[in-house]
């Protein structure tokens, strides 16, 4: 039986595997997350994507390992995981009544070849109050994910639509990842 791997520990990707009924093991990868300051949020997610599957695929050469990396862009800025409630509430006052990318970069490395993309979608916000902004805050859930939200969570109540598929905001695109590993023999 062909061995898959999801190298990374993210809940959310996770989730989105088993959704699919796929079965896989999870080795998450701790590499260097620093990119060049002039690489574009594509060439971001691609690499470290590219990167979180390279350090597990050296060492289980005859898997299909998945690794991907999603950013939250607002005005051609990376809004990364939020180290404070002040940068939080900083991040959702921004997104407050506008529009964003969220791209999400996948690389499936395998033994009978690769797969890298990049997915992108759209997404707009409701204009939000302070009190919104705080009280979500206060949930402690923006702060492990980039942009400050998880639309998955609470922060489903601020999305006034999207353009594109839902998965990639979640932070892998699904049903593109399943092709892609049927296109490369799994």
């Amino acid at each position: 039986m062909k061995q898959l791997i999801l190298a990374s520990s993210s809940p959310r990707r996770k989730q989105l595997l088993e959704l699919a009924n796929l079965r896989f093991q999870i080795l998450a990868s701790h590499v260097d997350e620093q990119i060049r300051e002039d690489a574009s949020p594509e060439q971001v997610v691609q690499s470290l994507a590219y990167r979180k599957a390279k350090a597990v695929a050296d060492h289980h050469p005859h898997a299909y390992v998945i690794g991907a990396d999603t950013v939250v862009v607002y005005q051609n800025n990376i809004l990364g995981k939020p180290k404070t409630k002040e940068e939080a509430a900083a991040m959702l006052g921004m997104l407050s009544g506008d529009e964003h990318d969220v791209l999400t970069g996948v690389a499936i490395l395998s033994p009978n070849g690769q797969s890298l993309f990049v997915e992108k979608t759209k997404v707009f916000f409701w204009d939000l109050t302070e009190e919104e902004i705080s009280d979500y805050i206060a949930t402690g859930e923006p702060m492990d994910k980039a942009g400050a939200y998880g639309i998955q969570g609470r922060a489903a109540l601020f999305v006034k639509r999207i353009e594109g598929d839902y998965f990639t905001v979640v932070g892998l695109p699904l049903s593109r990842t399943v092709r892609e590993l049927k296109r490369l023999g799994w």
